[in-house]
């Protein structure tokens, strides 16, 4: 008997229990769920500003676009280089002799100056250069490692531009880096974030991108996104950029050379997905290298990516130090 009464009084307990516990229709029902275009907005502002924190951050870094001082072409044969007046190539800073380059059949090497305290950097190797006419073939920047030339604060790597080669030149003290002050933005509007309905060619195409020094770049555009603003439709053309896993948009539209950069801006968008859409988000929408200093080779927008619309998003014209 004891038995039974105690089963009857663990049957009566759990059926208490569950009579009290609410059933999952009713939880469902009890919470208040949260409207989805306010949840997508939030997002997409946090989103956004988190962006814009880590392009600044990267800009600021020592090797980054705020560092470039200098841009030199090279010539068939050796030339001398460094930031005294007596040189082939002058720095705007670093060693008053640095080296010697040389240039020949489309390869760079460079021959340290003894006293210049220089190093090569190869695939993270680093190389002591004393000691005069010891030559390093430098990788440039179409190679699978750069070579990275330093000292002191100052450093240098041979960049290809067509059938041309230069030394791009970089001070992790230059008053760019030092004195910046950030870049204006229009606000976050979530508006600017297009949703393009995407159309791949059928067969391969690409765009010969021009340069702001005159060069043309072949590069491939697999497609067109479409999408409507004000009542009107447009074309926006993206092209594959090697190294990159999205897709990259050079554009100008009708705040460039006003509130904006006047060559234009770039944006990234990720390949379109399964269901054929193009996401640009034009809020992340920034300035090219070229507006911020005077030592870049940046690509010029296509004839089909110049927008007839004002895209009051992204980055505005940078009026920093340079």
């Amino acid at each position: 008997m004891m038995r039974n009464a105690l089963m009857t009084t663990t049957l009566f307990a759990s059926a208490l229990l569950a009579a009290c516990a609410p059933t999952p229709q009713r939880e469902a029902t009890e919470v208040t769920p949260v409207p989805p275009s306010t949840t997508a907005a939030y997002n997409h502002a946090a989103e956004v500003e988190a962006w814009r924190i880590d392009r600044l951050e990267r800009l600021q870094k020592p090797e980054g676009w705020l560092s470039l001082i200098g841009l030199h072409w090279l010539t068939t044969g050796e030339q001398t280089l460094g930031s005294a007046p007596d040189n082939a190539i002058v720095l705007a800073a670093g060693p008053a002799h640095f080296g010697t380059v040389r240039y020949t059949n489309g390869e760079v090497q460079f021959a340290a100056v003894e006293g210049s305290e220089a190093v090569v950097v190869d695939n993270g190797l680093r190389i002591v250069t004393e000691g005069d006419r010891v030559w390093h073939v430098l990788g440039d920047d179409t190679s699978v490692t750069q070579s990275i030339v330093h000292s002191g604060t100052v450093s240098f790597v041979a960049i290809k531009r067509g059938d041309k080669h230069a030394l791009r030149v970089r001070d992790s003290e230059a008053p760019t880096r030092k004195h910046f002050t950030g870049i204006d933005t229009f606000p976050v509007d979530e508006s600017w974030r297009i949703v393009a309905d995407w159309t791949p060619h059928k067969e391969p195409q690409s765009f010969g991108i021009q340069t702001v020094i005159g060069t043309i770049e072949e590069m491939p555009n697999p497609g067109y996104g479409s999408f409507t603003r004000d009542g009107h439709e447009y074309r926006i053309y993206p092209v594959v950029e090697e190294g990159s896993d999205d897709l990259f948009i050079i554009f100008a539209d009708r705040t460039s050379g006003k509130e904006t950069y006047g060559p234009g801006r770039f944006v990234y968008a990720p390949w379109p997905k399964q269901d054929g859409k193009l996401i640009i988000d034009f809020n992340k929408a920034y300035n090219p290298p070229c507006a911020l200093n005077a030592f870049s080779t940046c690509p010029l927008p296509p004839p089909e990516n110049r927008l007839d619309l004002r895209v009051t998003a992204g980055e505005k014209k940078y009026n920093g130090v340079h």
